[in-house]
Protein backbone atom coordinates (compact mmCIF):
# COMPACT_ATOMS: atom_id res chain seq x y z
CA UNK A 1 0.00 0.00 0.00
CA UNK A 2 2.77 2.27 0.85
CA UNK A 3 4.09 1.74 -2.55
CA UNK A 4 0.59 2.49 -4.29
CA UNK A 5 0.41 5.56 -2.58
CA UNK A 6 3.88 6.53 -3.10
CA UNK A 7 2.75 6.28 -6.74
CA UNK A 8 -0.01 8.60 -6.60
CA UNK A 9 1.51 10.69 -5.06
CA UNK A 10 4.25 10.75 -7.52
CA UNK A 11 1.71 11.31 -10.37
CA UNK A 12 -0.13 14.06 -8.38
CA UNK A 13 2.92 16.02 -7.53
CA UNK A 14 3.75 15.97 -11.37
CA UNK A 15 0.50 17.06 -11.93
CA UNK A 16 0.70 19.68 -9.53
CA UNK A 17 4.08 20.56 -10.87
CA UNK A 18 2.87 20.82 -14.46
CA UNK A 19 -0.22 23.12 -13.65
CA UNK A 20 2.01 25.19 -11.76
CA UNK A 21 4.31 26.16 -14.44
CA UNK A 22 1.77 26.30 -16.73
CA UNK A 23 0.31 29.26 -15.08
CA UNK A 24 3.50 30.68 -14.81
CA UNK A 25 4.37 30.31 -18.21
CA UNK A 26 0.57 31.65 -19.24
CA UNK A 27 1.66 34.85 -16.91
CA UNK A 28 4.81 35.50 -18.26
CA UNK A 29 3.38 34.80 -22.06
CA UNK A 30 0.67 37.31 -20.67
CA UNK A 31 3.27 39.93 -19.32
CA UNK A 32 5.58 39.30 -22.53
CA UNK A 33 2.38 40.08 -24.63
CA UNK A 34 1.79 43.04 -22.68
CA UNK A 35 5.21 44.40 -23.19
CA UNK A 36 4.99 43.69 -26.67
CA UNK A 37 1.77 46.15 -26.93
CA UNK A 38 3.35 48.34 -25.31
CA UNK A 39 6.50 48.47 -27.41
CA UNK A 40 5.00 46.98 -30.78
CA UNK A 41 5.55 49.80 -33.16
CA UNK A 42 9.62 50.46 -31.63
CA UNK A 43 10.03 47.08 -31.84
CA UNK A 44 8.48 45.54 -34.92
CA UNK A 45 10.28 48.97 -36.98
CA UNK A 46 13.33 48.36 -35.08
CA UNK A 47 13.48 44.93 -36.10
CA UNK A 48 11.87 45.14 -39.43
CA UNK A 49 15.00 47.78 -40.24
CA UNK A 50 17.76 45.51 -38.62
CA UNK A 51 16.42 42.81 -41.00
CA UNK A 52 16.29 45.14 -44.10
CA UNK A 53 20.03 46.19 -43.84
CA UNK A 54 21.27 43.02 -42.83
CA UNK A 55 19.53 41.52 -45.92
CA UNK A 56 20.53 44.15 -48.09
CA UNK A 57 24.17 44.50 -47.21
CA UNK A 58 24.65 40.25 -48.06
CA UNK A 59 22.72 40.83 -51.13
CA UNK A 60 25.27 43.61 -51.94
CA UNK A 61 28.21 41.96 -50.67
CA UNK A 62 27.91 38.82 -52.46
CA UNK A 63 25.09 38.82 -55.34
CA UNK A 64 24.14 41.96 -56.65
CA UNK A 65 25.07 45.97 -56.64
CA UNK A 66 23.43 49.19 -58.11
CA UNK A 67 25.40 51.77 -59.90
CA UNK A 68 24.90 54.98 -61.83
CA UNK A 69 26.58 55.54 -64.70
CA UNK A 70 27.63 59.20 -63.66
CA UNK A 71 30.26 60.00 -66.90
CA UNK A 72 30.29 59.87 -70.51
CA UNK A 73 33.22 57.82 -70.81
CA UNK A 74 31.04 54.71 -71.90
CA UNK A 75 28.84 56.56 -74.04
CA UNK A 76 26.89 55.50 -76.25
CA UNK A 77 26.68 52.05 -75.08
CA UNK A 78 25.74 53.25 -71.37
CA UNK A 79 24.66 56.57 -70.70
CA UNK A 80 24.83 59.23 -67.74
CA UNK A 81 21.92 58.36 -66.00
CA UNK A 82 21.89 54.90 -66.64
CA UNK A 83 21.47 52.71 -63.33
CA UNK A 84 22.32 48.95 -63.33
CA UNK A 85 22.93 46.28 -61.31
CA UNK A 86 26.11 44.72 -61.47
CA UNK A 87 26.56 40.85 -60.64
CA UNK A 88 29.13 40.07 -58.07
CA UNK A 89 28.81 36.10 -58.72
CA UNK A 90 29.94 36.26 -62.45
CA UNK A 91 33.46 36.26 -61.72
CA UNK A 92 32.67 35.53 -57.80
CA UNK A 93 32.34 37.97 -55.25
CA UNK A 94 35.13 39.40 -53.29
CA UNK A 95 34.95 38.87 -49.18
CA UNK A 96 35.87 42.70 -47.79
CA UNK A 97 38.92 43.73 -47.40
CA UNK A 98 37.98 46.62 -44.65
CA UNK A 99 34.55 44.35 -43.42
CA UNK A 100 34.18 47.61 -40.14
CA UNK A 101 31.80 50.26 -42.03
CA UNK A 102 28.55 51.82 -42.25
CA UNK A 103 26.35 49.50 -43.90
CA UNK A 104 25.56 50.36 -47.63
CA UNK A 105 27.89 53.24 -47.81
CA UNK A 106 30.86 52.75 -50.13
CA UNK A 107 33.94 55.25 -48.51
CA UNK A 108 32.41 58.92 -47.39
CA UNK A 109 29.25 59.54 -45.24
CA UNK A 110 26.62 60.91 -46.68
CA UNK A 111 25.53 64.44 -45.27
CA UNK A 112 28.52 64.71 -43.01
CA UNK A 113 31.08 63.77 -45.34
CA UNK A 114 34.43 62.05 -43.46
CA UNK A 115 35.32 58.16 -43.48
CA UNK A 116 32.76 55.47 -43.73
CA UNK A 117 34.81 52.77 -42.65
CA UNK A 118 37.79 52.06 -39.96
CA UNK A 119 41.14 50.08 -41.05
CA UNK A 120 41.50 48.52 -37.71
CA UNK A 121 40.31 45.30 -39.47
CA UNK A 122 42.30 44.27 -42.57
CA UNK A 123 41.49 41.60 -44.30
CA UNK A 124 43.64 39.72 -47.40
CA UNK A 125 41.86 39.33 -50.79
CA UNK A 126 39.91 36.58 -51.16
CA UNK A 127 37.48 35.73 -53.52
CA UNK A 128 34.61 33.00 -53.58
CA UNK A 129 33.88 30.67 -57.16
CA UNK A 130 31.65 32.17 -59.34
CA UNK A 131 30.36 31.57 -62.62
CA UNK A 132 33.35 32.33 -64.56
CA UNK A 133 35.80 34.86 -64.99
CA UNK A 134 36.40 38.31 -66.64
CA UNK A 135 36.51 37.73 -70.48
CA UNK A 136 37.95 40.30 -73.45
CA UNK A 137 35.19 43.11 -73.89
CA UNK A 138 32.99 42.42 -70.81
CA UNK A 139 31.86 45.43 -68.99
CA UNK A 140 33.81 45.70 -65.52
CA UNK A 141 33.13 47.56 -62.35
CA UNK A 142 36.79 47.65 -60.52
CA UNK A 143 37.52 49.98 -57.85
CA UNK A 144 40.03 52.82 -59.28
CA UNK A 145 43.55 51.81 -59.18
CA UNK A 146 44.92 55.15 -58.34
CA UNK A 147 42.87 55.84 -55.90
CA UNK A 148 44.79 54.42 -53.03
CA UNK A 149 45.60 57.93 -52.32
CA UNK A 150 43.77 61.05 -52.31
CA UNK A 151 43.58 65.04 -51.68
CA UNK A 152 41.81 65.41 -48.23
CA UNK A 153 40.10 68.57 -49.74
CA UNK A 154 39.59 67.70 -53.05
CA UNK A 155 38.89 63.67 -53.10
CA UNK A 156 37.32 63.76 -56.95
CA UNK A 157 40.68 65.29 -58.02
CA UNK A 158 43.64 62.94 -58.92
CA UNK A 159 46.26 62.74 -56.82
CA UNK A 160 49.02 61.42 -59.14
CA UNK A 161 48.34 63.37 -62.18
CA UNK A 162 48.19 66.47 -59.71
CA UNK A 163 51.13 65.61 -58.37
CA UNK A 164 52.95 64.76 -61.66
CA UNK A 165 51.50 68.17 -63.72
CA UNK A 166 51.13 70.74 -60.59
CA UNK A 167 53.90 69.37 -58.55
CA UNK A 168 56.65 68.41 -60.84
CA UNK A 169 56.58 65.24 -58.91
CA UNK A 170 57.23 67.63 -55.62
CA UNK A 171 55.42 65.31 -52.52
CA UNK A 172 56.46 67.60 -50.19
CA UNK A 173 55.30 70.76 -51.86
CA UNK A 174 51.98 69.33 -52.46
CA UNK A 175 51.41 68.66 -48.42
CA UNK A 176 51.83 72.30 -47.85
CA UNK A 177 48.45 72.93 -49.87
CA UNK A 178 46.75 69.87 -49.15
CA UNK A 179 46.07 66.78 -47.06
CA UNK A 180 47.22 63.23 -48.38
CA UNK A 181 45.11 60.71 -47.52
CA UNK A 182 45.10 56.73 -48.75
CA UNK A 183 42.58 54.29 -48.90
CA UNK A 184 41.86 50.74 -48.80
CA UNK A 185 41.53 48.53 -52.33
CA UNK A 186 38.23 48.06 -51.71
CA UNK A 187 37.30 51.53 -50.65
CA UNK A 188 38.57 53.44 -53.49
CA UNK A 189 36.26 54.90 -55.96
CA UNK A 190 34.38 52.31 -58.16
CA UNK A 191 34.83 52.93 -62.27
CA UNK A 192 33.35 51.45 -65.47
CA UNK A 193 35.08 50.01 -68.01
CA UNK A 194 35.20 47.73 -71.05
CA UNK A 195 37.86 44.94 -70.58
CA UNK A 196 39.75 45.12 -73.60
CA UNK A 197 42.83 42.93 -72.70
CA UNK A 198 43.06 39.77 -70.44
CA UNK A 199 45.95 38.72 -68.63
CA UNK A 200 49.24 37.83 -71.22
CA UNK A 201 47.28 39.78 -73.64
CA UNK A 202 48.90 42.55 -75.88
CA UNK A 203 47.24 45.72 -76.31
CA UNK A 204 48.00 47.87 -78.82
CA UNK A 205 46.95 51.09 -80.16
CA UNK A 206 47.03 52.23 -83.99
CA UNK A 207 45.24 55.73 -85.36
CA UNK A 208 42.72 54.97 -82.10
CA UNK A 209 42.00 51.64 -83.59
CA UNK A 210 42.58 48.90 -80.86
CA UNK A 211 44.41 46.05 -81.58
CA UNK A 212 44.70 43.14 -79.38
CA UNK A 213 47.20 40.12 -80.37
CA UNK A 214 47.54 42.08 -83.93
CA UNK A 215 43.95 41.63 -84.77
CA UNK A 216 41.52 44.39 -85.00
CA UNK A 217 39.35 44.52 -82.00
CA UNK A 218 35.27 45.22 -82.18
CA UNK A 219 34.54 48.50 -82.65
CA UNK A 220 30.98 48.56 -81.22
CA UNK A 221 28.14 50.04 -82.65
CA UNK A 222 27.40 52.56 -80.04
CA UNK A 223 31.34 53.59 -79.29
CA UNK A 224 31.80 57.06 -79.85
CA UNK A 225 35.19 58.78 -81.63
CA UNK A 226 36.32 62.52 -81.96
CA UNK A 227 35.44 63.08 -85.62
CA UNK A 228 36.88 66.00 -88.21
CA UNK A 229 33.95 66.42 -90.43
CA UNK A 230 33.67 69.33 -93.22
CA UNK A 231 30.88 70.63 -95.04
CA UNK A 232 29.94 73.26 -98.02
CA UNK A 233 27.21 75.04 -95.68
CA UNK A 234 26.94 73.26 -92.29
CA UNK A 235 24.63 70.62 -90.64
CA UNK A 236 21.27 72.04 -89.33
CA UNK A 237 21.42 72.54 -85.39
CA UNK A 238 18.13 70.30 -85.34
CA UNK A 239 19.68 67.26 -86.85
CA UNK A 240 22.42 67.78 -84.09
CA UNK A 241 20.00 67.83 -81.07
CA UNK A 242 17.97 65.10 -82.51
CA UNK A 243 20.94 62.67 -82.80
CA UNK A 244 21.95 63.75 -79.78
CA UNK A 245 25.36 64.46 -81.24
CA UNK A 246 28.13 66.28 -79.01
CA UNK A 247 29.99 68.62 -80.55
CA UNK A 248 32.84 70.35 -79.21
CA UNK A 249 34.07 72.74 -81.62
CA UNK A 250 32.58 74.48 -85.13
CA UNK A 251 33.12 77.21 -87.09
CA UNK A 252 29.60 76.59 -89.56
CA UNK A 253 31.33 74.43 -92.25
CA UNK A 254 33.87 72.31 -89.64
CA UNK A 255 33.16 70.17 -87.38
CA UNK A 256 34.41 68.59 -84.50
CA UNK A 257 31.96 65.61 -83.42
CA UNK A 258 31.88 62.61 -81.10
CA UNK A 259 29.93 60.47 -82.98
CA UNK A 260 28.77 57.33 -82.47
CA UNK A 261 30.19 54.25 -84.66
CA UNK A 262 26.69 53.59 -86.59
CA UNK A 263 26.13 57.47 -86.67
CA UNK A 264 29.57 58.27 -88.91
CA UNK A 265 27.45 56.56 -92.37
CA UNK A 266 24.74 58.67 -91.66
CA UNK A 267 27.07 61.97 -91.53
CA UNK A 268 28.20 60.85 -94.86
CA UNK A 269 25.32 60.56 -96.38
CA UNK A 270 24.31 64.48 -95.58
CA UNK A 271 24.23 66.65 -98.02
CA UNK A 272 26.90 68.81 -98.40
CA UNK A 273 28.95 66.80 -96.08
CA UNK A 274 32.59 66.67 -97.60
CA UNK A 275 34.84 64.68 -95.57
CA UNK A 276 34.31 62.46 -92.21
CA UNK A 277 37.76 61.77 -90.86
CA UNK A 278 39.09 60.67 -87.49
CA UNK A 279 40.51 63.68 -85.36
CA UNK A 280 43.26 62.98 -83.66
CA UNK A 281 45.68 65.41 -81.17
CA UNK A 282 48.85 63.35 -81.33
CA UNK A 283 50.31 61.89 -84.14
CA UNK A 284 52.40 58.39 -84.47
CA UNK A 285 55.60 59.11 -82.21
CA UNK A 286 54.53 62.06 -80.34
CA UNK A 287 54.57 61.39 -76.49
CA UNK A 288 51.36 62.72 -74.61
CA UNK A 289 52.94 63.22 -70.96
CA UNK A 290 49.86 62.26 -68.67
CA UNK A 291 49.68 59.18 -70.32
CA UNK A 292 51.10 55.65 -68.69
CA UNK A 293 53.93 54.71 -67.65
CA UNK A 294 54.39 58.97 -67.70
CA UNK A 295 58.00 58.36 -69.24
CA UNK A 296 58.80 60.16 -72.57
CA UNK A 297 62.00 59.39 -72.73
CA UNK A 298 61.61 55.94 -73.07
CA UNK A 299 57.96 55.77 -74.41
CA UNK A 300 56.77 58.02 -76.74
CA UNK A 301 52.59 56.92 -76.86
CA UNK A 302 49.71 59.04 -76.83
CA UNK A 303 46.15 58.13 -76.49
CA UNK A 304 45.60 57.22 -80.23
CA UNK A 305 48.91 55.89 -80.88
CA UNK A 306 49.35 53.08 -77.95
CA UNK A 307 51.70 50.22 -76.84
CA UNK A 308 52.41 47.76 -77.97
CA UNK A 309 52.15 46.83 -74.16
CA UNK A 310 52.00 43.24 -72.28
CA UNK A 311 49.44 42.54 -69.97
CA UNK A 312 50.62 41.17 -66.59
CA UNK A 313 49.89 37.24 -65.99
CA UNK A 314 49.70 35.45 -62.92
CA UNK A 315 53.05 33.68 -63.27
CA UNK A 316 54.63 35.51 -66.01
CA UNK A 317 58.08 36.87 -65.48
CA UNK A 318 59.37 39.83 -66.94
CA UNK A 319 62.85 41.31 -67.27
CA UNK A 320 64.04 44.79 -65.65
CA UNK A 321 65.84 47.08 -66.26
CA UNK A 322 65.69 51.34 -66.46
CA UNK A 323 64.28 51.17 -70.12
CA UNK A 324 61.22 49.25 -68.81
CA UNK A 325 60.56 49.81 -65.01
CA UNK A 326 58.47 52.91 -65.28
CA UNK A 327 55.71 50.16 -66.92
CA UNK A 328 55.75 47.84 -63.47
CA UNK A 329 57.00 50.23 -60.60
CA UNK A 330 53.20 50.86 -59.50
CA UNK A 331 52.62 47.00 -59.85
CA UNK A 332 55.36 45.81 -57.80
CA UNK A 333 55.65 48.39 -55.36
CA UNK A 334 51.59 48.97 -55.05
CA UNK A 335 49.72 46.02 -55.87
CA UNK A 336 52.01 43.29 -54.87
CA UNK A 337 53.29 44.67 -51.76
CA UNK A 338 57.03 44.75 -51.84
CA UNK A 339 59.97 47.61 -51.75
CA UNK A 340 61.56 48.65 -54.45
CA UNK A 341 64.55 51.07 -54.93
CA UNK A 342 66.57 52.19 -58.19
CA UNK A 343 69.97 53.22 -57.13
CA UNK A 344 72.78 53.53 -59.79
CA UNK A 345 71.17 52.37 -62.82
CA UNK A 346 70.22 48.77 -61.16
CA UNK A 347 66.82 47.79 -59.26
CA UNK A 348 66.34 46.62 -56.03
CA UNK A 349 63.12 44.70 -55.03
CA UNK A 350 62.95 43.40 -51.28
CA UNK A 351 66.50 44.62 -51.00
CA UNK A 352 68.04 42.53 -53.17
CA UNK A 353 68.79 43.45 -56.51
CA UNK A 354 66.78 42.14 -59.55
CA UNK A 355 66.92 41.97 -62.95
CA UNK A 356 63.76 40.09 -63.68
CA UNK A 357 60.03 39.98 -61.79
CA UNK A 358 57.22 37.44 -61.35
CA UNK A 359 54.08 38.00 -60.85
CA UNK A 360 52.04 36.88 -58.08
CA UNK A 361 48.49 38.07 -59.59
CA UNK A 362 46.45 38.74 -63.03
CA UNK A 363 45.69 42.18 -64.47
CA UNK A 364 43.70 44.11 -67.07
CA UNK A 365 43.21 46.28 -69.32
CA UNK A 366 40.55 48.54 -69.17
CA UNK A 367 39.24 51.24 -71.64
CA UNK A 368 36.17 53.32 -71.92
CA UNK A 369 34.10 52.90 -75.15
CA UNK A 370 33.42 56.93 -75.92
CA UNK A 371 37.65 56.61 -76.38
CA UNK A 372 38.05 60.44 -77.21
CA UNK A 373 36.58 60.86 -73.58
CA UNK A 374 38.06 58.83 -71.26
CA UNK A 375 40.23 58.36 -68.76
CA UNK A 376 41.36 54.62 -68.44
CA UNK A 377 44.16 52.09 -68.76
CA UNK A 378 45.79 54.46 -71.26
CA UNK A 379 46.10 57.16 -68.02
CA UNK A 380 46.36 55.04 -65.06
CA UNK A 381 47.40 51.22 -66.30
CA UNK A 382 46.75 47.99 -65.74
CA UNK A 383 44.04 47.09 -63.30
CA UNK A 384 45.09 44.25 -60.99
CA UNK A 385 42.09 41.22 -59.82
CA UNK A 386 42.14 42.40 -56.39
CA UNK A 387 40.69 45.63 -57.57
CA UNK A 388 37.57 43.63 -59.77
CA UNK A 389 34.14 44.08 -58.44
CA UNK A 390 31.95 42.79 -60.84
CA UNK A 391 30.32 42.36 -64.03
CA UNK A 392 27.88 45.08 -65.14
CA UNK A 393 24.53 43.08 -65.61
CA UNK A 394 21.07 45.29 -66.95
CA UNK A 395 19.84 48.72 -66.71
CA UNK A 396 16.79 48.86 -64.41
CA UNK A 397 16.50 53.13 -64.56
CA UNK A 398 17.45 55.20 -67.40
CA UNK A 399 16.86 59.00 -67.90
CA UNK A 400 17.96 62.35 -69.77
CA UNK A 401 19.17 65.55 -68.66
CA UNK A 402 15.52 66.76 -68.47
CA UNK A 403 15.44 64.39 -65.37
CA UNK A 404 13.56 61.23 -64.03
CA UNK A 405 9.88 62.60 -64.92
CA UNK A 406 10.36 64.37 -68.09
CA UNK A 407 13.06 62.51 -70.22
CA UNK A 408 12.87 58.90 -69.16
CA UNK A 409 14.42 56.37 -71.75
CA UNK A 410 11.89 53.87 -71.98
CA UNK A 411 13.77 52.09 -74.14
CA UNK A 412 16.78 51.18 -72.21
CA UNK A 413 14.65 49.89 -69.05
CA UNK A 414 15.57 46.65 -68.33
CA UNK A 415 17.86 45.78 -70.82
CA UNK A 416 20.99 43.82 -70.14
CA UNK A 417 24.37 45.64 -71.11
CA UNK A 418 24.90 42.94 -73.71
CA UNK A 419 22.13 44.01 -75.97
CA UNK A 420 22.00 47.94 -75.16
CA UNK A 421 25.79 47.52 -76.58
CA UNK A 422 24.69 46.45 -80.26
Amino acid sequence: MLSTDNKYATEVVTFGTYIKYSMRLAFWKRKDKADRKKKSVVREWTDALIFAIVAATLIRTFFIEAYTIPTGSMEGSLLVNDYLFVSKMSYGARIPMTPIAVPLVHNTMPITGGKSYTEAVHWKYHRLPGFGKVERYDVVVFNYPCGDTILAEEPEKDYYSTLRSEYNGDRQLLKTRYTIATRPVDKTDNYIKRCIGTPGDKVEVRNAIVYVNGQQAPIFPHSKLLYDVKTNNGISDDFIEENNIEVPSSNGQRYIMFLENDQVDMIKKLPGVQTVTLYMQYGPGQAEPEVFPHDVAHFNWNRDNYGPILIPKEGMTVQLNTANIALYRRVIRNYEGNTLEEREGKIFINGKEANAYTFKMDYYWMMGDNRHNSLDSRYWGFVPIDHVVGKAWFVWLSYGKGGLFKDMRWRRLLHSVHSLEK
